[in-house]
C-alpha cells in the first residue's frame, strides 16, 4: 500500500483526503512510477471543484517526476531505474507516492534537470510551448499580452517568448509579482487593477497586440478582446476566475474580425513524436539557461489542501510542487 490524495465529492480544499491505496502491477503499455516530486497546477483546482466534472471518487493531478520501478509488456522507451517526468492528460493520480499509468506519457529526464524542476515543467513548460509555437507562432519584434505573468506557466512563457524575440506585456496582481515578472522575460508589467486596455494601446502605438494569452477566463475575456489588433487572436487557456460565458460572435466582428481559440495541451502531444520534440526543445532551453524554472513553493503531499488554498488565494509565484 502507498499513500495518495483522493476526494469523494467536489468542493473546497477540505475535500482532499490523504489515504492508503493499492497500486496494481503494470499491464501491457503501462509503467509503475515512484514519485519524487509532484506538480501542482490550477487545473487541479478545476477538477477538485467540479468545474471540469469527472467520476468520483477520484485521484488528483497529472504531472510528476520520479523513478520507474516496473514496466508492462511492450514498453521499450523506458525501463526500471530510469528517472522520468510526465504530464498525463486525462489520467489523474499524480498526487501519490506511486502510481501506474500509460507509459506513453513518460519522458526521460536529463541529468542536468533535477526532480523538482522535472515535476514543475511537463504541464507548464509544454503549455508554454504550444501557446507560443503552435496556437500562435510568435514572431520576433511582436508585442504579446500575457496574463498571470508571475505564475508557473507565465514565467516560463515570458522567458520563452523573449527568447523568440517577442516583446512581452505581462499582467499580474501585486507589485511583488510585477518585479518577479520583469525579472523573467516581461518588458512591461501591468497590474490587474490598471486600465489594461488603455495601457496596451499606449504601449503598442494604438494598434493593440496580435495575440493575447489569457488564463484568467470570465473576468478578463472582453478586456482581452479589446487589447487585440485587427485580426488578432485570443488564446483562452484557463479559467482562474470561472468559465467564459457564452457570447455573441458579432463581438469579434465589431472589434476587427478577431479570432478566439480554446486549446488544451493533450491535443498537441497526442502523438509520441510531438511529445518527444516538444520535450527536447523545453529541456534544451532549460539546460542552456534560456529558461529558469522557479519552484517557489514546496509542500508535503499530505498538505495538498494547504497548497490549493495558497494557489487559489494568489499567494504563490512560479511553480509549486508536492513531495511524497
Amino acid at each position: 500500500m502507498v499513500r495518495a490524495i483522493q476526494f469523494d465529492r467536489f468542493g473546497g480544499p477540505d475535500v482532499l483526503e490523504y489515504r492508503e491505496v493499492a497500486v496494481p502491477d503494470p499491464k501491457a503499455g503501462q509503467a509503475r512510477v515512484k514519485h519524487t516530486a509532484v506538480g501542482v497546477n490550477f487545473i487541479d483546482v478545476y477538477h477538485r471543484t467540479g468545474l471540469y466534472p469527472l467520476p468520483l471518487p477520484s485521484g488528483l493531478g497529472s504531472e510528476a517526476a520520479g523513478v520507474v520501478v516496473a514496466t508492462g509488456a511492450g514498453v521499450n522507451h523506458v525501463r526500471s531505474g530510469d528517472r522520468v517526468a510526465y504530464n498525463a492528460p486525462g489520467s489523474l493520480g499524480s498526487y501519490s507516492q506511486e502510481r501506474v499509468l500509460d507509459a506513453r506519457w513518460l519522458v526521460k529526464l536529463p541529468r542536468a534537470i533535477d526532480d523538482r524542476t522535472g515535476a514543475a515543467i511537463m504541464l507548464k513548460g509544454l503549455t508554454a510551448w504550444y501557446l507560443l509555437e503552435r496556437s500562435y507562432e510568435v514572431a520576433s519584434g511582436e508585442w504579446i499580452l500575457l496574463y498571470a505573468a508571475a505564475g508557473g506557466v507565465g514565467m516560463i512563457a515570458a522567458q520563452w517568448a523573449r527568447h523568440l524575440g517577442a516583446r512581452v506585456i505581462g499582467v499580474v496582481s501585486t507589485e511583488a509579482k510585477r518585479a518577479l515578472a520583469l525579472a523573467h522575460g516581461c518588458e512591461h508589467v501591468l497590474l490587474a487593477r490598471d486600465d489594461v486596455r488603455a495601457r496596451v494601446r499606449e504601449l503598442t502605438g494604438g494598434r493593440g497586440v496580435p495575440v493575447v494569452y489569457d488564463s484568467v477566463g470570465r473576468d478578463t475575456f472582453f478586456q482581452s478582446l479589446d487589447c487585440l489588433d485587427r485580426h488578432g487572436l485570443l488564446v483562452s487557456f484557463g479559467n482562474a476566475s470561472g468559465k467564459v460565458e457564452p457570447f455573441e460572435l458579432q463581438e469579434l466582428t465589431k472589434r476587427g474580425s478577431l479570432y478566439v481559440t480554446r486549446p488544451t495541451l493533450g491535443d498537441f502531444i497526442r502523438e509520441r513524436a510531438d511529445l518527444d520534440a516538444a520535450s527536447r526543445e523545453l529541456f534544451g532551453l532549460i539546460e542552456r539557461g534560456v529558461i529558469k524554472i522557479e519552484v517557489n513553493q514546496t509542500y508535503a503531499l499530505a498538505d495538498a489542501a494547504t497548497a490549493h488554498r495558497d494557489l487559489e488565494a494568489r499567494r504563490t509565484t512560479g511553480s509549486t510542487v508536492l513531495t511524497p
